[in-house]
């Protein structure tokens, strides 16, 4: 029963779930052609441009600024955790982890150092 109610509830999320996608793409692509069309062409005399192409610089604006996953934002607590989990390993850990660390890459943490933040 737990089985057919699940069912039940992934046959209208996942048509809702890609007319919410498609809703999102779509609103992103007008923002930015409304905007480039509406800035760019009086201030410096660029063309204007149709949806495709302000959906294919939404993309590219993504690709080189965002991240595709959004792991840029993870970078600083994953540096966190490992600065507080160096911080709290003994010597005999931390040279256990360099010798760890040299036979997988070929690379150590030098003695003296500790992770950045």
């Amino acid at each position: 029963m737990h089985n057919t109610r699940n069912k039940k509830k992934l046959i209208w999320i996942a048509p809702l779930a890609i007319l919410a996608i498609a809703a999102f793409v779509w609103l992103g692509g007008q923002a930015v052609m409304h905007l480039w069309n509406w800035l760019l062409p009086p201030l410096f005399g660029w063309k204007l441009i149709t949806f495709w192409q302000a959906l294919g610089l939404l993309a590219l604006c993504r690709i080189l600024f965002g991240g595709m996953c959004g792991h840029a934002r993870n970078h600083s607590s994953f540096r966190r955790k490992m600065r507080d989990r160096w911080e709290g390993m003994t010597p005999e850990e931390r040279e256990k982890f360099r010798q760890a660390c040299q036979s997988r890459w070929g690379t150590a943490p030098s003695p003296d150092s500790k992770p950045s933040v």
